[in-house]
C-alpha cells in the first residue's frame, strides 16, 4: 500500500486545506483508468472537509453562507442541497471524475436514514436535486447570500442539468456504519442494567429547546404508564438551533437543559442528549446529561435556564450544574443520541 497523505481541513466551515483536499481528490480521481479501482470513505464532514467552489464563487463566500445556514437552524438535508450546488466534487462529480473505473464507496452516514445522495454532500452518489432546490432553501431561510453565490445559482437555475445526475451509475456504494446501529447499542446496555428500553425514533428533528420540551412531556407520561418498572427511552437524529444570542452552546446541550426545565424537581428522570463524535456544536463537550435538580444546581451559581437558552449560552451553565458531558472526539459520527431513563421506583 502506498504512504497516504492527510490533509488538515475545517469544520463545519471549509478552509484553505478543505480546497487543497478536494483538489488532490479530483486530480487522484481523473488519473485512474478502466483497470484501477478506486476505492472511497465518507463520512460526515466530508463537505467540508472537501470543498470545490465553483468558478467565480470564493471560499470566503462559501464560508459565509455555510455559516448563516446553520445559524439559520436549517436541517442538514437543506445545507447540503446547497452545498452540492456550490461545489465540483459534491453532487457525484468526484465519480463522474474517476469513471471509467472501478469505484467502491464505503460511508459512514450521520444522516437520518442513511441517504447516500446527502451523506457528505453525495461525492459518489447520484445528485437528486437542483438548483431551484438550493434558491428555494435560501429563501425558505430568509437569507440574501454573497451576489458571487446568487448569480452561480440563478445561471444554474435558468440551464438546469445536473452534472451529478448520472455520474455515479455503476458505482458500488455501502453503508458500514449509521445512526440505528448506534441506537441499537443503547438499547442492548439499557437492557443489561435492567431498564426496559424502548426505541421512541430514529428520526428526531426540530428546533433542539422544543424538541426537549415535548421530550420532556412524553417522559412524564410514560412515568404515569410505567407501572413500577424502569424506562429506558432512545431517541436519534438530529435537532437544529436557531442562533439568537452570542453564547456557548450546541444542540444537545439545548435540548438537555429544555428537559431538565419542564422536569424541575422530578428526579425520577435523567436525561441524556450527546453526539456521537464527541462534538456539540462549536464546543468542547459532547452534550448535557440533566436531571430534575439540573435548574436547582444553576440557580445556586447564579445562572438562569430561561436566560441561558435566550442568549444561546447553555455551556456555561451546564458546567457550572456538573452537568456538562466532556468525552472528546470519538472518530466515528452517526449522528445524536438521546436517552431518557425513567425510574419508576
Amino acid at each position: 500500500m502506498p504512504p497516504l497523505d492527510v490533509f488538515g481541513a475545517g469544520h463545519p466551515l471549509p478552509d484553505s486545506g478543505s480546497l487543497a483536499a478536494a483538489a488532490e481528490s479530483m486530480r487522484m480521481a481523473r488519473g485512474a483508468g478502466a483497470e484501477d479501482l478506486v476505492l472511497c470513505l465518507i463520512s460526515g464532514g466530508a463537505s467540508a472537509l472537501w470543498a470545490a467552489p465553483p468558478n467565480g464563487v470564493g471560499l470566503d463566500a462559501l464560508r459565509e453562507i455555510t455559516s448563516r445556514l446553520l445559524f439559520a437552524g436549517a436541517e442538514i438535508g437543506e445545507i447540503n442541497t446547497v452545498r452540492k450546488h456550490l461545489s465540483r466534487i459534491a453532487g457525484g462529480r468526484l465519480a463522474l471524475a474517476a469513471a471509467p473505473a472501478k469505484l467502491i464507496t464505503l460511508a459512514i452516514s450521520d444522516v437520518i436514514g442513511a441517504p447516500p445522495e446527502t451523506i457528505g454532500s453525495a461525492p459518489t452518489a447520484p445528485d437528486t436535486t437542483t438548483f431551484n432546490d438550493a434558491l428555494a432553501v435560501l429563501a425558505r431561510h430568509e437569507l440574501d447570500p454573497p451576489p458571487s453565490i446568487l448569480r452561480h445559482l440563478q445561471i444554474g437555475a435558468t440551464d438546469e442539468t445536473q452534472a451529478g445526475a448520472t455520474a455515479a451509475d455503476g458505482v458500488i456504494f455501502h453503508i458500514v456504519a449509521r445512526l440505528d446501529d448506534a441506537l441499537s447499542a443503547a438499547r442492548a446496555e439499557a437492557e443489561s442494567l435492567g431498564y426496559r428500553a424502548e426505541i421512541v425514533s430514529n428520526s428526531l428533528t426540530g428546533e433542539a429547546r422544543a424538541v426537549g420540551a415535548d421530550i420532556a412531556r412524553f417522559a412524564l407520561e410514560a412515568l404515569r404508564s410505567a407501572g413500577g418498572e424502569r424506562r429506558a427511552l432512545i431517541w436519534g437524529g438530529e435537532t437544529t438551533v436557531t442562533v439568537r444570542g452570542d453564547g456557548r452552546g450546541g444542540r444537545n446541550q439545548e435540548l438537555a437543559l429544555a428537559a431538565a426545565r419542564i422536569l424541575e424537581g422530578r428526579y425520577e428522570f435523567t436525561i441524556l442528549a450527546c453526539g456521537t463524535d464527541g462534538i456539540d456544536g462549536p464546543t468542547h463537550a459532547a452534550g448535557g446529561l440533566t436531571d430534575g435538580g439540573t435548574v436547582a444546581r444553576a440557580a445556586a451559581a447564579g445562572l438562569s435556564a430561561d436566560d441561558a437558552l435566550e442568549r444561546n449560552d447553555v455551556l456555561p451553565l451546564l458546567s457550572a450544574a456538573g452537568d456538562l458531558v466532556v468525552t472528546g472526539p470519538t472518530g466515528t459520527n452517526v449522528g445524536d443520541i438521546l436517552v431518557v431513563l425513567v425510574d419508576a421506583g
